[in-house]
């Protein structure tokens, strides 16, 4: 199992040598579709990539936390968080090991 991450500027040349486009439009086009991504759940909008996944933004009520070093009880704010759920296609990928 690789510990490696993928960054944009990979994203950035796997677009310019799958797609054929200059480095620069490569680069233009990751942001992109990035900046797409991030403006729609910004927005609280869900965003679904067919065979990949959805993303979308959830909120979380505020509640009681424990700090588990002392007990002491903390109330934790109201927030939104990130969710992310794998399509089937993308979990059949992964534990088949593609």
């Amino acid at each position: 199992m690789s510990n490696r991450t993928i960054t944009r500027a990979d994203l950035t040349e796997a677009v310019y040598g799958e797609v054929g486009l200059s480095r620069n439009e490569s680069a233009d086009l990751v942001e992109a579709v990035l900046g797409e991504v991030e403006d729609a759940l910004v927005k609280g909008d869900g965003v679904k990539i067919s065979s990949f996944g959805s993303f979308s933004v959830r909120e979380k009520g505020e509640r009681i936390g424990r700090n588990p070093k002392t007990g002491v009880e903390v109330p934790i704010l109201p927030r939104k968080v990130l969710v992310f759920r794998a399509s089937h296609v993308l979990k059949d990928r992964i534990n088949a090991g593609e």
